[in-house]
């Protein structure tokens, strides 16, 4: 379990998760401009799951998905998904699209 310390806890079916650092510069070498670095913040995807809703990953009948994912894990992020809180994102359940396995 991952402590939360964004002092943001997620209800219903929002998540909490921490995008992955964006690149300051190239592989080459070359600094990235103030604008190219915001729009590689919007097409983050590669997150760790912070915080969940008490009602995420559930159906309206109260079944939950077996493989849901939990705090601490690793997760891929629909594209331009959620709203930005600080460093953290607050994103719906269903904008998690996958777990990171490696």
């Amino acid at each position: 379990m991952i402590e939360n310390k964004s002092g943001v806890h997620p209800l219903d079916t929002k998540c909490l998760v921490l995008p992955d650092p964006v690149e300051e510069k190239t592989a080459g070498g070359i600094i990235l401009s103030d604008e190219t670095k915001e729009k590689e913040a919007w097409k983050r995807q590669r997150c760790t799951l912070i915080a969940v809703g008490a009602s995420a990953f559930a159906e309206d009948n109260g079944w939950k998905w077996p493989d849901a994912p939990e705090p601490g894990d690793r997760v891929f992020v629909a594209q331009y998904a959620g709203s930005k809180i600080g460093d953290y994102w607050m994103i719906n359940d269903q904008d998690i699209i996958g777990r990171v396995i490696a």
